[in-house]
């Protein structure tokens, strides 16, 4: 199986100023597309050569197969969480599952900021349920991946510097404010009701 860079439902500008054009350039485009190149020539020979990323994710030891693949799967979820017409407040199921587990949606923004604008060096946070609907905020570094805990992906924030660092420099908690602003909760609920 042959893996391949996603076509974004957005133009490279649309995220702008939030998000710019060079940092899609550079973060989609080079990033993105160097972990999808370095998983395709990773797998051929190997038992994960014809597997979705997914199952890879679960199945493949810590490592360069692992931490491509996850890497292709996490920047996907995240680009497509992102929208420049976002739905700015969850509604319906999630939202009162937001409001049982976190207090509020306002509680909730303020402890998955903290997680992120506190994960040490690179990485991921993320919301994630577990198969009864409960909610949670994880944090993972480098590629980690909420799936290899049995939890399902929701929503993630980048935050290894090559994610902001064109637009906000050294400056994380800029660039997860503005990144509340472009998260589609439309998106994310679709993810819940599944």
């Amino acid at each position: 199986m042959v893996h391949v860079l996603p076509q974004l439902p957005y133009a490279a500008d649309a995220l702008a100023p939030k998000m710019s054009k060079e940092t899609i350039e550079y973060h989609y485009g080079k990033h993105h597309q160097a972990y999808v190149n370095n998983l395709n020539n990773l797998i051929p020979g190997t038992p994960y050569e014809n597997m979705p990323l997914e199952e890879i994710i679960v199945k493949a030891e810590s490592g360069p197969i692992y931490n491509n693949a996850a890497q292709v799967w996490n920047h996907t979820f995240f680009f497509f969480t992102l929208s420049p017409t976002p739905k700015s407040m969850p509604s319906g199921k999630l939202a009162e599952a937001i409001n049982r587990d976190f207090g509020s949606f306002d509680a909730f923004k303020e402890q998955f900021t903290k997680a992120a604008a506190g994960l040490f060096g690179s990485g991921w946070t993320w919301l994630a349920a577990d198969d009864n609907g409960k909610l949670s905020i994880v944090s993972e570094s480098n590629a980690g991946n909420p799936l290899r805990k049995g939890l399902h992906p929701l929503l993630t924030v980048d935050v290894w510097e090559h994610a902001y660092y064109i637009d906000y420099r050294n400056v994380r908690p800029d660039y997860l404010k503005n990144f509340w602003e472009l998260v589609d909760w439309n998106t994310v609920e679709k993810r819940y009701e599944k």
